[in-house]
């Protein structure tokens, strides 16, 4: 006898037996219920013999029906087998990913990371964050296979996509003069003293260029290699910061800092998804940039 059975009939009719109702398999499989009794209706018709019986509002399995089952969920599982094994092939599931974060989109990457990983919990991700030059010198030797930083370098041939918005602005700690100002002219920064990244940091040439296209020019402060120490010095009093607002979320939800409204603030920049030109991306790398767009792009999402 030849039987023509599709893998769609056997999904159906493996959910119908499991929950011995038509109602609750066309739920689980979001089909109507007369979708769902077509399907046994024909594979019942194919094999010529009664898959279930009902006696009064209950179903039963024939046994022609349990033998069906068994065998049904034999196939359902290797079809799952063939599915997970091509998925490692093409990489998306056990796949390598990594990934180069500057040290200031580490505050919500981390967080896209996590979301990302229990989605796709099989991937090995190797992640390092780290900053602006020591990232580009990364991306010139096509180590990582993605970068999340600020604006993409000029020297080197890559594709960037933005994802989401990157806003600066300007922080002082909640005892300053200008803290309860409102408007106050970018010009009034002159003379005020700066906590400012190392040479090279994106913020730092982003504040730099505002600042000198509006004629301010403020005191040397202190130089810093972390976002953290940043933050750290303006709350303790050694000068204002010009960062982005992603990176002090919460001291501004406690007022352990505050942002002050300054004309021409905040800056908004915008944060990319990179890599070398010409990289022939994994399936794993390019199943995490469509995530990070699509989540990013969210109303809801904060990150």
């Amino acid at each position: 006898m030849s039987m023509h059975i599709t893998m769609r009939q056997f999904q159906v009719f493996e959910a119908v037996a499991r929950h011995l109702s038509f109602t609750r398999a066309a739920e689980e499989l979001h089909l109507t219920q007369p979708a769902v009794s077509m399907q046994v209706k024909q594979l019942a018709a194919i094999i010529d013999m009664p898959l279930f019986e009902q006696l009064g509002k209950k179903v039963y399995l024939t046994e022609v029906g349990k033998t069906l089952l068994k065998h049904s969920r034999i196939m359902l599982n290797q079809l799952n087998e063939i599915e997970h094994e091509i998925n490692l092939l093409r990489g998306i599931e056990g796949g390598q990913l990594r990934i180069c974060i500057a040290s200031t989109v580490n505050y919500f990457a981390t967080r896209l990371l996590s979301r990302f990983c229990e989605v796709h919990r099989g991937i090995n991700i190797s992640l390092e964050v780290i900053n602006r030059q020591e990232l580009i010198k990364r991306l010139e030797a096509n180590d990582p296979d993605l970068v999340l930083m600020g604006k993409p370098p000029e020297e080197l041939e890559v594709e960037a996509v933005p994802f989401m918005d990157n806003p600066l602005i300007v922080i002082a700690p909640p005892h300053h003069p200008m803290a309860f100002r409102k408007r106050i002219p970018i010009q009034e920064l002159t003379g005020q003293t700066f906590v400012m990244r190392e040479s090279g940091s994106g913020t730092r040439k982003a504040m730099q260029r505002i600042f000198n296209e509006n004629g301010v020019a403020t005191k040397p402060g202190i130089q810093v290699s972390s976002n953290e120490i940043v933050k750290q010095s303006v709350e303790a009093g050694l000068g204002l910061a010009v960062v982005s607002r992603h990176t002090v979320e919460l001291e501004l939800e406690l007022n352990r800092l505050i942002s002050l409204d300054i004309q021409n603030f905040p800056v908004i920049r915008k944060w990319y998804i990179a890599y070398r030109k010409g990289k022939q991306l994994s399936v794993t790398a390019k199943v995490f940039m469509a995530f990070v767009l699509s989540e990013t792009a969210k109303p809801q999402s904060k990150s």
